[in-house]
């Protein structure tokens, strides 16, 4: 077993067993290339190669790298950054995401994916808290930010949970299983990406705040042109973010942007 780097936020999946679950959540056939983020020691990279027809592996660490490769010639070994890669470039225009993704870099590591033109599917394992908040429904204590965001353009679901016991180095806390799959449909059009982002993030650092008031803040605008977005979209003045559908942001951006509010 390869010295996972504390750096790096290393913690290292070997069970089979759970491996297996993963690369089964992807669903890859032979006519599927897979890109992997942080592949490791390559216990994933191993069970992906089983079922898909090509596995495109990203890995930070250059001590890994050569280990990959001649452990697992079939597959393409990238020694890079995920983040900074060309994802579409190494791995082609279709294909299907996967990882165990550091913990430090996990919202990242999601936007990335989820950047047009999306990938089929993305199966990602991540923190629990991670899982419950990008899956969470309006109204609960986890949903926020980025479960509105993610949900605008994928359907999100948490599938199972891997104790923390399974990782060597042991981690403080659980993870999930995390899978994302881009809708035909999103509640957001590609060019509507920046604004909707800044109204969700700037409404949900308000999240204590009335949207009246929020918008107020958001927009500089006062509380009567404010209100009369608010009733054109049929939203109450007095509710909150978090009860807020994607759907409901989404509309509630398009009116902004009718009235004049510009995202910049």
């Amino acid at each position: 077993m390869p010295r996972a780097k504390r750096r790096l936020s290393q913690h290292f999946l070997t069970d089979p067993r759970l491996l297996a679950r993963i690369a089964d959540a992807l669903a890859p056939s032979r006519d599927d290339t897979v890109l992997e983020v942080g592949p490791g020691p390559g216990g994933l990279t191993a069970a992906l190669l089983e079922r898909a027809g090509r596995v495109v592996a990203i890995e930070k660490d250059h001590d890994l790298v050569p280990v990959l490769r001649a452990r697992l010639p079939e597959a393409t070994i990238i020694h890079g950054d995920a983040l900074e890669s060309d994802w579409r470039a190494l791995a082609g225009p279709r294909f299907l995401v996967a990882g165990n993704i550091p913990y430090n870099i996990t919202s990242p590591l999601i936007d990335k994916a989820l950047e047009p033109p999306r990938p089929a599917r993305i199966v990602y394992l991540v923190q629990l808290e991670v899982a419950e908040r990008v899956t969470a429904s309006p109204g609960t204590k986890e949903y926020g930010a980025l479960s509105v965001g993610v949900q605008s353009v994928a359907r999100a679901e948490r599938l199972f949970t891997v104790p923390a016991g399974a990782f060597h180095p042991r981690p403080k806390v659980d993870s999930a299983v995390l899978r994302l799959v881009p809708l035909d449909n999103p509640a957001i059009e590609d060019r509507e990406a920046a604004a909707f982002r800044r109204l969700v993030v700037g409404l949900f650092g308000f999240r204590r705040k009335q949207l009246v008031r929020g918008l107020r803040e958001l927009t500089g605008w006062p509380t009567m042109r404010v209100e009369r977005v608010l009733e054109v979209v049929g939203i109450e003045a007095k509710l909150r973010p978090e009860v807020l559908s994607p759907e409901l942001f989404t509309r509630l951006m398009r009116a902004l942007v009718d009235g004049g509010w510009s995202a910049r």
